[in-house]
């Protein structure tokens, strides 16, 4: 089972801002270069992501339909229905972190990995996270203003402006100059990992600084987080269950199916994060815990699951479920089209 390494610095990261949290002037500089680290984050997501190629791969529609459902539909259900947990395992400012969590794209990178550990359909996993972090760019921000409502900080013309400002603008931007500059960020595309890495370390750190300063770990005990595990593993489980043998019963193809699960029970951190910042404000600390929870948590259980998917005997029958076509069209799409979510 991996221990992801960022998440360790993550940590090393909340604990910096537990000791040294930013105060009076440096919170306002830290404020204001985290909000720059965001504008710059989505930026380089929309100037990495090849429209012309996710379009491409809209021919294998009925798995993407499929994935979208399950990240932006299924997940948002189950969050709801969790609200019945409160306050017998959650507290609220946890369950609106647990709702936001669901309501967040799914994750390109480990979905792309774990699917080739299991043999499944790797261009399909590339194109299905692709789709799901352009929608969610703008999707993810709608459901949390409708399903979330005040409870996120307050969503009100000053959020959207934000939200257009931060998110959308930067983003649209990066899309745009794509053609001038997408050579220069393929050439440098290691650099620019750790320019994403350090950046989203620079959000978490403004964050759970300003919710030391605010007070809100003081409302948070050791057994509501066992709470929040507890409910965060049954979630997965869930997710796990549906888009396994829901994919089954809609006759895709065992290679098919495997993309379906990673990339359909799967949370983006790095889209999450910076979203949250924006959304919620000074109480981001909790917004975000659920999250980095359960990224560690679809780790883990992602590369169980894809070792034994590995050991599976492929039946040629099965793989002839999903029309060729399909299958044809979704490998034509080169790999590594979005965002690399962590």
């Amino acid at each position: 089972m991996p221990i992801d390494p960022y998440i360790l610095l993550m940590l090393a990261t909340v604990g910096l801002a537990a000791l040294l949290p930013a105060r009076g002037a440096a919170a306002d500089a830290v404020d204001g270069v985290s909000t720059g680290a965001i504008a710059l984050l989505f930026f380089l997501y929309g100037a990495r992501l090849s429209t012309r190629e996710a379009v491409d791969g809209l021919k294998h529609w009925r798995l993407h339909l499929t994935v979208l459902v399950c990240t932006f539909v299924l997940f948002p259900l189950l969050g709801l229905a969790a609200r019945g947990l409160v306050p017998v395992l959650l507290t609220d400012p946890l369950y609106q972190g647990l709702l936001f969590l669901t309501l967040v794209p799914s994750t390109i990178q480990s979905s792309i990995a774990f699917t080739s550990i299991a043999r499944g359909n790797v261009p399909a996993a590339i194109c299905a996270g692709s789709f799901s972090s352009l929608i969610g760019i703008v999707l993810t921000p709608l459901l949390a203003a409708s399903l979330l409502g005040g409870g996120a900080g307050g969503f009100d013309p000053d959020s959207g402006l934000r939200i257009v400002l931060q998110l959308l603008v930067p983003f649209v931007a990066g899309q745009v100059l794509r053609r001038w500059v997408g050579r220069f960020l393929t050439r440098h595309k290691k650099v620019l990992g750790l320019v994403d890495r350090g950046s989203i370390l620079l959000v978490v750190y403004a964050a759970f600084g300003a919710g030391v300063v605010n007070g809100v770990w003081q409302r948070v005990s050791p057994a509501q987080l066992a709470g929040l595990l507890a409910v965060e593993a049954v979630l997965l489980a869930l997710m796990l269950t549906v888009t396994w043998y829901g994919a089954k019963v809609l006759r895709f193809g065992r290679e098919d199916r495997i993309a379906i699960q990673f990339a359909g029970s799967k949370k983006s951190l790095a889209a999450g994060l910076p979203m949250a910042s924006v959304l919620f404000g000074p109480q981001a600390a909790l917004a975000v815990l659920p999250l980095m929870l359960f990224h560690q948590m679809q780790l883990m259980v992602g590369a169980v699951i894809a070792k034994r998917r590995s050991h599976d005997p492929v039946a040629p029958a099965e793989d002839q479920v999903t029309p060729r076509s399909e299958r044809a069209s979704a490998s034509r799409t080169a790999a590594g089209t979005g965002p690399r979510s962590r």
